[in-house]
């Protein structure tokens, strides 16, 4: 561990002395908009907006795709159809649909396009709105803590955390799953299978991918793609999963090295060349989308060289922002009122069953409890909850630990 420790160290002051003047910025506070995190995303198939809206006008505009939906999921789409459609409404936030999402929509079959739009108009207004209902519109679940690299951006870096001995690392047990499973199937349809850890780590995960087969219309999951061998690639494909984004910064050996440390980017490109051979092989049908995302943290790392590296590997390569969260606990106040986005959209349930409003807080400070004692719908409309997005409405959120520290909108 201790060589680990020093790599890092040694990245970091790497990273801090090769930064543009912007970019210099990587270790201090920053606002960071959690809606619209892409730095940059390049896709490979163009689209055309006019005839994509034709098409979708005429699918959102036959009741017949519509007859199941009760009353507020319909008036949920007559909001998408003005703002999609029509002029919208001056009095509330435009909902609009951006590429990624575009082809988000093209993966899935067209009778479950309304009930994407729903859960996506959620996903983007309500927080804007401030508006929570009975589920959280995004669920993203941790199999596991446990992480094989030590990236320089990331908490993983702190010792009082990564250790087994601290009580934050373990894997999510198969039960667990099943149970947050089975109260989100049908009610909530955006679900991440990632957060503090490596979920290919979870000796569980290829039996929690089966059990999510044909059970949710935008299920993603985040890997680093080192553990990415055949039979993980399989028990992938055979899932429920829609978009697998491979946690890639650079397009280079030495640069990933330094990002990434214990990463080898060779290995990686391996993993991601063989994971298309198998599905090009054995599931030709399959619309998975494949996405290379990296976090931008400094200028060596181009899109442009990105796109010339990845894209012949996957559908779509990305940067996203960078989030100073390697020790939030400790750093400075941000003085920052705005209130956190993810209050109204996100809901973020560890290997333990701990419930916890947002992931910076990696030490849980701000858990509302465990869904072995309660339900996502419970939690999510719990008193603490309520008193959380109360403290941010009232731009109070400098009383609140660490929402004080955080940059996040």
């Amino acid at each position: 561990m201790a060589t680990t420790d020093g790599r890092i160290l040694a990245q970091k002051k790497w990273i801090s002395k090769s930064l543009s003047f912007r970019s210099r910025l990587i270790f201090v506070k920053q606002v960071y908009k959690k809606y619209n995190s892409f730095a940059g995303l390049r896709i490979k198939k163009k689209y055309d907006v006019n005839v994509f809206l034709t098409i979708l006008k005429q699918i959102l505009n036959d009741k017949k795709n519509l007859v199941n939906l009760n009353q507020y999921y319909t008036e949920i789409i007559d909001y998408v159809k003005e703002d999609l459609f029509s002029k919208g409404s001056q009095e509330r936030p435009r909902f609009s649909l951006r590429p990624n999402v575009v082809k988000e929509i093209e993966s899935i079959n067209q009778n479950e396009i309304p009930s994407y739009l729903i859960h996506r108009y959620r996903y983007e207004i309500y927080p804007k709105l401030k508006i929570s209902d009975n589920f959280p519109p995004y669920l993203q679940i941790e199999p596991t803590s446990i992480c094989n690299y030590r990236c320089v951006f990331c908490y993983q870096t702190d010792n009082k955390f990564n250790k087994r001995s601290t009580g934050y690392m373990g894997h999510m047990k198969l039960a667990t799953f099943k149970l947050i499973m089975d109260q989100a199937e049908g009610n909530i349809e955006f679900i991440s299978l990632a957060s503090r850890g490596e979920p290919l780590l979870c000796p569980d995960f290829k039996k929690m991918l089966e059990y999510t087969r044909g059970k949710f219309i935008n299920l993603k999951i985040n890997t680093n793609a080192s553990l990415l061998d055949e039979e993980m690639s399989h028990a992938i494909l055979k899932s429920g999963v829609k978009t697998i984004v491979f946690s890639v910064d650079a397009a280079e050996s030495s640069l990933y090295s330094k990002l990434r440390v214990n990463g080898k980017l060779d290995k990686v490109v391996s993993n991601i060349k063989k994971f298309q051979e198998i599905k090009k092989k054995n599931y030709s049908n399959s619309k998975i989308i494949t996405r290379v995302a990296g976090v931008k943290v400094n200028k060596q790392q181009n899109l442009e060289d990105m796109e010339k590296y990845w894209s012949d590997m996957v559908d779509q390569v990305a940067f996203v922002d960078y989030m100073p969260w390697e020790n939030v606990y400790e750093s400075k106040y941000s003085n920052i009122q705005t209130p956190c986005s993810d209050l109204w959209r996100r809901m973020f349930i560890w290997w333990n069953g701990k419930v916890n409003p947002c992931d910076v807080d990696y030490k849980s400070e701000l858990s509302v409890g465990n869904i072995k004692d309660n339900t996502i719908s419970n939690l999510w409309k719990s008193g603490k909850y309520k008193e959380l997005r109360k403290q941010h409405e009232a731009k109070f959120r400098k009383n609140v630990s660490p929402c004080n520290r955080c940059v996040l909108v």
